[in-house]
């Protein structure tokens, strides 16, 4: 199949499934916060965090370091309650997760290879459906619980076992950057030294406000493709997707950059400016980079980012029922190679400015 196909819309079914079997389990959930609620109780988590000292609760732990910079990545949510009797967070092993973080990992991460080593501990999550059907406060109040600990406990360990006084980027997506925002706003605080090295901190998927950074006075939003120690943050959607109309933004009105031009007005960026977009290109389900996809506008009334050059029809079969015109999958596949080139970027930036 041609890449271009799949632009066109002409992605075929044996695709479609293929890559749905392939997509985390976080998507499918998410379409059923419309149909069911789940019943409130309260938030339980297990008090011991795991050994991030053992190998196994590593997704990706480097051996053989080959660049100057880490990066350290916290997957979207990758699991979900299979039965309502279960708890309300997962196992630091439990199978699903593990095979969706893995999903996860090789569609999202890999955009930042080349940019330094990755480092991606697992972290128990909370089920999507019992953290959604909550307030927001209270939501909040489940990421701080296990997952936020567990990230947080890995992050230490990482920097006092693995970093080694480098310079490193941080990638979330979805549950991921939310939890990343808990470690922005906590963990960066009390570590000054640690937020030094900080060369940027890539939370996508989830929306970052005014309102949070003015609460959180250490912390910055970029300006352009050159900043450092900052947040870059975008959500992404279809121009038709109302307010309030996708649920993952909510009600937020998001601080947002342009992945394409960088750029925090509305000026519209073309998908021909768009370095290339990694999306399934055959029927078994592999990715490959595709050019000319995605543009990118911002709204700024909506605090998003909106897509206008794919097919919403294409793009919600690929992704199961987030919802027609959200595009929350492919936040970081519509952007794969900007975000990469801007990594780079912006530790070429970092490494010359420290050496002045």
């Amino acid at each position: 199949m041609h890449p271009k196909a799949v632009r066109a819309g002409a992605v075929c079914k044996q695709l479609i499934m293929s890559f749905r079997l392939r997509v985390s389990s976080f998507w499918l959930i998410f379409g059923l916060i419309f149909f069911m609620s789940c019943e409130k109780s309260d938030i339980t988590e297990q008090d011991t965090v795991p050994d991030y000292g053992r190998p196994e609760h590593w997704l990706s732990l480097p051996t053989n370091l080959t660049k100057e910079v880490d990066v350290f990545y916290l997957y979207p949510t990758a699991w979900y309650k299979r039965d309502p009797a279960e708890p309300n967070f997962c196992a630091i092993d439990n199978p699903v997760m593990l095979a969706g973080s893995r999903s996860a990992f090789n569609r999202q991460a890999t955009a930042f290879e080349t940019a330094g080593n990755i480092y991606a501990p697992y972290y128990r999550q909370a089920d999507a459906a019992y953290t959604l059907s909550m307030p927001e406060n209270e939501r909040w109040e489940v990421i701080a619980s296990t997952p936020a600990k567990d990230a947080t406990a890995a992050f230490d360990y990482y920097t006092k076992h693995h970093n080694n006084g480098r310079p490193f980027i941080l990638v979330g997506h979805s549950q991921g950057s939310n939890v990343l925002l808990l470690l922005l706003k906590d963990y960066m605080l009390d570590h000054p030294d640690v937020y030094a090295r900080m060369v940027c901190a890539y939370v996508i998927g989830y929306p970052v406000t005014a309102e949070f950074l003015q609460a959180n006075r250490h912390l910055k939003f970029a300006e352009g493709p050159d900043d450092t120690g900052v947040i870059v943050s975008f959500n992404t959607q279809s121009p038709s997707v109302a307010p309030g109309g996708n649920f993952v933004v909510a009600d937020n009105i998001g601080l947002v950059i342009n992945p394409i031009n960088w750029k925090r007005d509305e000026t519209p960026a073309s998908e021909t400016e768009n370095l290339g977009s990694y999306m399934p290109v055959d029927n078994l389900g592999n990715f490959g980079r595709i050019p000319n996809f995605a543009d990118a506008r911002i709204n700024l009334a909506k605090g998003v980012i909106e897509c206008t050059s794919v097919d919403e029809n294409t793009m919600f079969e690929l992704s199961g029922s987030l919802g027609l015109g959200v595009y929350h999958s492919f936040d970081i596949p519509f952007y794969y190679y900007n975000l990469r080139e801007n990594a780079e970027n912006r530790i070429h930036k970092f490494m010359n400015a420290e050496h002045e």
